[in-house]
């Protein structure tokens, strides 16, 4: 995940996120490698950014580019339903609020997405500098990002994947093999797998269940798919 910053005097480079989650389950398998979540914090590549740090004293630094672009199809269309949705992103973006916090509904998401507006990106506007963790945290929550955890002796793996994914496309995040050949998932929640001793003994306790292709992900959910290719 890679996130511009605007304004703050924040190092570049990768960080390790400090999840708490995942923490205890390396602590509880003692695995051979551990995968954790890298931030990258970048600085001036604002197109390739995931995601948009900015402080509150720089924020039209960054908005000014999206005005343009929308006054400029504003000018261009002559369709009235068009117009007036430009016209109240515009308001919205002159009072200093990204597209991303904007109300809009799926269709003209869909409509703005065709301009590739940077601050439709999640875009954390902070008034003090946090703690870095505690910035990666906002940034998760803002683009509505979840975990799912693959765990093991071998590995213990955190997923970020966005907030209601569904169970084929987590799958896919750990292998494309896995999506392809996806036939169900074994879910055990997080609070259950800490209360017990593997997994063994979580199936014992009928505390792993079995879900289909249309299961959308919670957070903290453990993942073990069970595919054929």
């Amino acid at each position: 995940m890679k996130v511009c910053t605007v304004g703050l005097d924040l190092l570049e480079g990768k960080v390790k996120y400090h999840d708490d989650k995942f923490m205890e389950l390396v602590k509880k398998c003692d695995p051979l490698k551990v995968t954790p979540l890298y931030v990258e914090f970048i600085r001036d590549d604002l197109v390739h950014a995931d995601a948009f740090v900015v402080s509150a004293e720089k924020v039209l630094d960054l908005l000014i580019l999206d005005m343009e672009k929308l006054e400029g199809r504003r000018d261009r269309t002559e369709d009235a339903g068009e117009k007036a949705l430009l016209s109240r992103c515009l308001e919205g973006l002159e009072m200093e609020v990204p597209l991303c916090d904007l109300a809009l509904a799926p269709e003209e998401l869909a409509l703005i997405k065709t301009l590739a507006p940077l601050s439709l990106k999640p875009t954390l506007v902070m008034g003090e500098l946090l703690a870095v963790n505690e910035i990666i945290t906002r940034v998760l929550a803002k683009a509505k990002m979840v975990f799912f955890y693959t765990v093991g002796k071998k590995e213990v793996h955190a997923w970020p994947v966005h907030y209601h994914a569904d169970i084929v496309t987590c799958a896919g995040k750990i292998h494309t093999d896995l999506a392809r050949g996806f036939i169900k998932a074994d879910i055990v929640k997080y609070d259950d797998f800490v209360n017990v001793f593997n997994m063994q003994e979580a199936r014992a306790k009928k505390l792993v269940y079995l879900v289909d292709r249309d299961y959308h992900i919670e957070d903290g959910d453990i993942v073990e798919i069970r595919f054929n290719v």
